[in-house]
């Protein structure tokens, strides 16, 4: 299968990329830069150049794959109305090039993405195999830049690892390999209009992630108050305390789906996260 894949030189994209060579499939990955080309044929892809910014401009890319994942986010917190607008559109822009061909347009869920997923959902009545993956806060292994390094920069600045309250509210987490396999199974086996948990740890308990951290920075492990949080963890401080366990049960029935990499926990306690 010729997969196009937006974001395929990202965090999430190059483990998908990888992932979907080594099991046979030619991919077409969009990429907006020299360095990304690179990078790309590198592994074995073909290159598109384009930018989700311009929709119009993934029409070649669209056109001529067998299926599309979509991975490509801008994840700049300081206008994400304008990043879900943006992918809105590039979801609106890929359906309208797949509808009619049953091809599977496999799509990531983001937080308050609702126009994004009614939009790609509509296209499973529209002859696209559509599924949609929501994935993890924690998406963690080698090359995480997200939660659980800012936490951990978090620790090493104040000294202390914190948790809330009794630290007994759960993070679910996934492998970023986990994840990369799920995407390639959606692509090749999901339904129209599935959608797919792609969890691993269905629930860290937050006072576990904080102790690990602690451990390995040598510095205290902290319960403070959920009034202290915002001024402790700054824009992660609504997140912190929440109490969000997921399963992936249904997942793993509808694709055989099977994570096997390591925990949140083990990967953390490898210690490649405290790199400096």
């Amino acid at each position: 299968m010729r997969v196009f894949v937006t974001g395929a030189t990202g965090y999430i994209g190059s483990a998908v990329v990888r992932e979907l060579i080594d099991f046979g499939h030619t991919v077409i990955g969009l990429t907006r830069s020299e360095q990304g080309a690179k990078r790309l044929l590198e592994v074995g892809a073909d290159v598109y150049h384009g930018d989700i910014n311009d929709a119009d401009s993934l029409q070649q890319g669209v056109a001529h794959a067998d299926g599309v994942i979509h991975l490509a986010f801008n994840h700049d917190f300081s206008d994400f109305e304008g990043a879900l607008a943006t992918d809105y559109q590039v979801i609106k822009k890929i359906g309208s090039i797949l509808a009619g061909s049953g091809k599977p347009f496999v799509t990531t869920a983001h937080f308050n993405g609702i126009a994004s997923e009614q939009e790609a959902l509509s296209l499973a009545k529209r002859g696209v195999r559509t599924s949609i993956i929501e994935l993890c806060p924690s998406v963690h292994g080698e090359g995480d830049s997200g939660f659980v390094p800012q936490l951990i920069e978090i620790a090493r600045t104040t000294g202390i690892s914190a948790y809330v309250g009794e630290g007994n509210n759960r993070w679910p987490a996934v492998h970023r390999q986990d994840a990369a396999r799920l995407y390639r199974l959606a692509v090749e086996q999901a339904e129209a209009g599935t959608r797919l948990d792609g969890v691993g740890d269905e629930g860290v308990a937050f006072r576990e992630i904080a102790s690990v951290i602690g451990k390995h920075l040598n510095v205290p492990v902290v319960s403070i108050a959920q009034e202290e949080a915002h001024a402790h963890f700054g824009f992660l401080g609504a997140l912190v305390g929440l109490d969000i366990p997921r399963s992936s049960h249904s997942t793993q029935q509808i694709l055989g789906w099977q994570p096997t990499y390591p925990s949140l926990l083990e990967d953390l306690e490898q210690g490649h996260y405290f790199n400096i």
